[in-house]
């Protein structure tokens, strides 16, 4: 079940991705003529979807751990929460974005620019 969800969260990010890459493809094109190197291109668009992702993570944590411990506390025998589970959760949420964010914007950082550009 939880394989499911962040299967179609993952094609959801892809989605999101590839409208954004579309709407800035005159901008990329522009960045590459101007000489951008495709490192440049790819970190540019990683860096405003990491800065999401983090934001997301730092407002989702205190209400799961609010939630996880009113729960946690319905059982006799509990664990304690630690900081560092939340820690390793968001990296690997991190991950996964990176990975499915990585090809296609790799894809448009490497697309020649005259096609972009062709039009304007």
């Amino acid at each position: 079940m939880a394989a499911l969800a962040i299967l179609i969260s993952c094609m959801g990010l892809f989605g999101l991705v590839v409208i954004t890459t579309e709407r800035m493809i005159k901008e990329i094109g522009i960045r590459k003529v101007l000489g951008a190197t495709e490192v440049q291109i790819t970190s540019l668009l990683l860096g405003n979807f990491t800065r999401l992702i983090l934001i997301a993570f730092v407002l989702a944590t205190p209400v799961a751990y609010y939630f996880l411990d009113q729960w946690l506390q319905t059982f006799a025998y509990r664990i304690a929460l630690k900081f560092h589970y939340f820690i390793l959760s968001g990296m690997a949420a991190l991950l996964v974005a990176v990975v499915t964010i990585s090809h296609h914007t790799l894809r448009s950082a490497r697309a020649n620019p005259v096609k972009a550009l062709k039009y304007e």
